[in-house]
């Protein structure tokens, strides 16, 4: 690019494309994408964002094409890499002057720069960090802070690199200006507080303003700059000044800053101890005294804001249930260290320490506000859902609190323990719905009894406190005790899978109907209240008298809420109860089945909604069986849509689209158009090769049970590609999945089997006489080469004309050589099933008067021998031998209220058994006849002479099964 020429077009098309009009904008763009990989471009932005004249919409566009060009274009790899000369150019220009005037650019240039250093910083750009050190010393008060937020980004670029020479470069970096940093913060910190003295607010915010720049270059040097960062001394005693800057949060002036200020040194406190658990150790003492003295005794008053308390929450909970602060089991084998640390951690937390932080945990953090109960008022849904959501436990102050209570709770629960149950104590019995702190601090106590139910499993008669209070406090009807009413039934969710009798769960039910008319409560009792019937010890028959009316609350709660987690929180619950009652739930399923589709049509924005709608639907397919063929015209566009790997939303909906495509197929009576033209879907799926894989290979196995004509006439060429590609590169495990398709495809439909499936056999049969060396892929070869022997003879001659004509070998020599490996190799065939039918596949060679299979004779008749001691049960009181194996009708069966019923596809399997040979055959008969047929076709003389090949033990066996036929 020509410099002149091309600054005035580059300013055009930058112009341009500021414009709100998409005619002028479009061109704009397009040319600027062009002009990307021109040499001399970068140079052209680098001049128009640093010319201060030019409107500052264009500037700040050419900083961010210059910024996203590093990105693309600066490594030396990248195509259309920038050359050596103009980066050498541009680094050089852009730390010319630090005087940017306007903020947002001058940040903006401080990551560019930032990136620029990420690459090229120290080798290629060894002068940056002293140029911007002696920016920093300058005079000038915007150059200096403009080279201050330089160097804060260029510190905390380089502090993120983890390869471990990088680490070094680092770390070499931080020895040689931690002193330069450390006098730098210092001093900016005395100018502040000077400014503030003398009353000089402006002054004071702009030397505030650098302070926190300072503090956070600081920051990254002192917790990624040093390995062993106990061992420098500079180090540690900046770590302990931290402690003392709080003294400046108590002003009022500059409050926001100076909140971020404190914020930041405990940021520093928490990183370090993070990252250098054991270097903290000194530290330890006074952070706890730190922390604790703000946030638990009258010296925060007044001074405190609620992300401090949080930071300081932080604090003690990452210093309580620290590991490396914790001695081994056997002390012996404990680190000094650790001991050092358990020492502190055990002098400080004193029984008078732990009695005051738990009361304060509880009677002071743990009360709601007035802004909380202000909100649900006005809005139960929305307080339910900030309550249970919100954001993490480091952030908020709420969760932040509880996680807290918890952490000490464990480690310190003998000594807390006694004071929590005093806590309960003092407020049993009926409480004054007139006095609102009573009642506050009874939810706060009945919260923290919630919370720590495992702890308190062995100190707490939770039954007993459910009938003799409990219960009662339930049954008040105060609108002001509908706080109370709310905590006990979280509070019962919390203790019904930790300790809670069944019999006490009809009275349950029985309040929890009364609670789910009660709008004040319903939202808190939906996100609160799922263990009822969600835990272990669930029975059905207890939980039926009380399921219609349940489940048609929970079906108008639906209806009625309008917040998305809300909605997301009820179908939970609804799915719940229709996985736990299974088919009891059809009675009433019926406004729910003409509602969803509404609610799935609503949801169009909302993904996680829609997973959750997904979830719904499995249950209710599985509870519906059969009769789920009257959702079909919703069910499977939705199956459609979340499995379409082409459909943005299947990132979110593809697994639960999988599981509701798979028991769609096994609930399915009989096959429709519709549901085979949804496997279209499946070739971009098992291309995908991802997790779902195995749900994938049910899914066609379930196509097979449901409809094997018609599904591999469709697919089975596709699939077979699909199939040839994947076992091109595939883990053993999963070659034996997509051989068990195959295998599966020969069970249900011998001859179309074989013949949709016949590029795959070749493969298998070389298996064989290979002698795979994997047990269970070589357990599936002789499976699925059993079925093609058996029940396709001629299809098995085929293959085998086929293979021996291209390995160039005679069909007997290569036939013997499949019935040795078959018979060497019977050892890695573990199911009773493929062993019976290895022993009937070879078995129907016979009679023949082939010299190789009479050869084989002796092989045939041990595994024959073998099978029979795996399938043969002996009648106790005929003393005769039956094939257990054999089925000769189909029984529905009998089922307890635990089990769940048998689906479509367990009975198409179920009626598939039936003719299977290897559960229609009798394994002893077949045998029999076998040997007689060749015994007819050898003549009596030349049938034992080809018994004699066989050992005198197992011909002794082999008689013993036989006898009586």
């Amino acid at each position: 690019m020509d410099m002149d020429s091309a600054s005035s077009v580059v300013l055009q098309a930058l112009t341009q494309a500021t414009s709100q009009d998409t005619a002028v904008l479009k061109p704009a763009e397009e040319q600027l994408r062009q002009w990307e990989t021109q040499p001399g471009f970068y140079s052209v932005l680098l001049n128009i964002f640093n010319n201060h004249m030019l409107d500052v919409n264009v500037r700040w566009l050419a900083v961010l094409y210059f910024k996203n060009g590093i990105d693309r274009y600066w490594r030396r790899v990248a195509p259309h890499a920038l050359s050596e000369e103009e980066k050498t150019s541009l680094r050089a220009g852009l730390i010319t002057n630090f005087n940017e005037p306007v903020n947002q650019i001058a940040t903006q240039i401080a990551v560019l720069i930032a990136k620029v250093a990420r690459l090229d910083c120290p080798r290629q750009w060894p002068e940056l960090i002293p140029i911007l050190l002696e920016s920093v010393k300058g005079q000038d008060g915007l150059q200096q802070h403009r080279a201050l937020l330089t160097f804060y980004h260029v510190t905390k670029t380089l502090a993120s690199k983890r390869l471990a020479q990088d680490r070094r470069l680092f770390q070499d970096l931080a020895s040689g200006i931690y002193s330069f940093a450390c006098s730098l913060w210092s001093h900016h910190t005395d100018c502040f507080l000077q400014q503030i003295y003398a009353r000089d607010e402006a002054a004071a915010l702009s030397s505030l303003e650098r302070t926190l720049l300072s503090l956070k270059v600081l920051r990254k040097l002192t917790v990624h700059g040093f390995q062993e960062p106990q061992q420098n001394m500079e180090v540690m005693v900046s770590l302990k000044l931290f402690h003392l800057c709080r003294q400046i949060g108590s002003d009022s002036t500059c409050r926001e800053k100076l909140e971020k200020m404190i914020i930041l040194y405990t940021k520093v406190l928490l990183d370090f101890l993070e990252y250098h658990p054991c270097a903290f150790i000194p530290l330890i003492q006074r952070s706890l005294e730190f922390a604790v003295s703000y946030v638990f005794t009258p010296a925060g008053e007044g001074v405190t804001f609620e992300r401090f308390i949080v930071q300081c929450m932080n604090l003690i909970k990452m210093i309580v249930k620290n590991d490396a602060y914790k001695p081994a089991k056997n002390i012996d084998d404990s680190k000094p260290e650790s001991l050092e640390a358990h020492k502190i951690k055990t002098a400080f937390f004193t029984h008078p320490t732990l009695t005051e932080i738990g009361r304060r945990l509880v009677s002071h953090y743990f009360l709601l506000t007035e802004e909380e109960l202000a909100m649900w008022e006005e809005d139960p849904e929305s307080f339910a859902v900030e309550e249970t959501g919100g954001d993490s436990w480091k952030y908020s102050l709420r969760p932040c609190t509880e996680v807290l209570f918890l952490d000490i709770f464990h480690n310190y629960s003998q000594t807390l323990t006694p004071v929590l149950l005093d806590m309960v104590q003092n407020l049993q019995g009926p409480t004054n719905v007139e006095d609102p702190v009573q009642l506050l601090m009874k939810d706060a106590v009945y919260n923290a009894v919630g919370l720590a139910a495992y702890e308190l499993f062995d100190n707490v008669d939770f039954d007993q406190w459910f009938k003799n209070q409990l219960l009662g406090e339930l049954q008040v009807s105060h609108h002001r005790y509908k706080l109370i009413r709310r905590r006990v039934i979280w509070l019962i969710g919390q203790w019904i899978s930790v300790k809670f009798k069944s019999d006490l769960r009809p009275l349950l039910y029985e309040v929890i109907l009364t609670l789910m008319q009660d709008p004040d409560l319903v939202s808190g009792f939906v996100f609160n209240a799922r263990s009822p019937v969600d835990d272990f010890e669930f029975r059905t028959e207890q939980f039926l008298p009380y399921l219609e009316s349940i489940f048609g609350l929970l079906f108008q709660l639906l209806q009625q809420v309008t917040e998305c987690d809300t909605k997301m929180q009820v179908l939970h619950v609804i799915s719940c109860v229709i996985e736990r009652v299974n088919i009891q739930i059809r009675p009433y399923v019926g406004c729910l089945v003409q509602y969803l589709p509404l609610l799935w049509k609503q949801s169009e924005e909302h993904n996680m909604l829609r997973c959750a709608i997904l979830t719904t639907l499995i249950h209710l397919v599985q509870g519906l069986g059969a009769e789920s063929k009257n959702l079909y015209p919703f069910l499977l566009p939705v199956i459609q849509l979340s499995t379409d790997v082409s459909q943005p939303p299947h990132v979110y909906l593809l697994e639960d689209g999988l599981e509701l495509w798979l028991v769609t197929l096994e609930n399915s009576p009989a096959i429709t158009p519709e549901l085979l033209r949804i496997f279209q879907n499946m070739s971009a799926l098992l291309e995908l090769s991802s997790e779902n894989l195995r749900t994938c290979f049910q899914i066609v196995n379930a196509y097979i049970y449901l409809s094997a004509t018609e599904f591999l006439q469709n697919y089975a060429e596709s699939l077979c590609r699909s199939f040839c590609d994947l076992l091109k590169d595939i883990t053993n495990e999963g070659q034996v999945q997509v051989l068990k398709v195959v295998e599966i495809a020969l069970k249900v439909s011998p001859i179309l089997g074989a013949h949709m499936f016949q590029p795959l056999l070749p493969a298998v049969f070389r298996g064989i006489v290979d002698g795979e060396r994997y047990p269970v892929v070589m357990s599936t070869y002789l499976g699925i080469m059993g079925r093609v022997l058996l029940q396709n003879s001629s299809f098995f001659s085929t293959l085998l004309t086929q293979m021996a004509s291209e390995c160039s070998q005679e069909m007997d020599l290569l036939l013997g050589s499949v019935i040795e490996m078959w018979v060497d190799r019977m050892d890695n065939i573990t199911q009773p099933e493929r062993r019976k039918l290895s022993s009937l596949a070879l078995l129907s060679l016979l009679p023949s008067d082939n010299s190789v299979i009479q050869d084989k004779f002796c092989g045939i008749i041990n595994i024959c021998v073998e099978a029979l001691h795996d399938v043969m049960t002996e009648d106790p009181e005929t003393g005769t031998f039956k094939d257990c194996m054999l089925m000769s009708h189909f029984e529905e069966p009998k089922l307890s209220d635990d089990e769940e019923p048998p689906t479509e596809q367990d009975k198409r399997k179920k009626l598939l058994a039936l003719e299977d040979p290897v559960h229609s055959v009798s394994l002893q008969q077949f045998v029999y006849e076998k040997l007689k047929a060749q015994q007819a076709l050898m003549g009596d003389q030349g049938f034992g002479v080809l018994m004699e090949t066989v050992d005198t033990e197992l011909v002794r066996q082999l008689q013993e099964f036989l006898q009586g036929l």
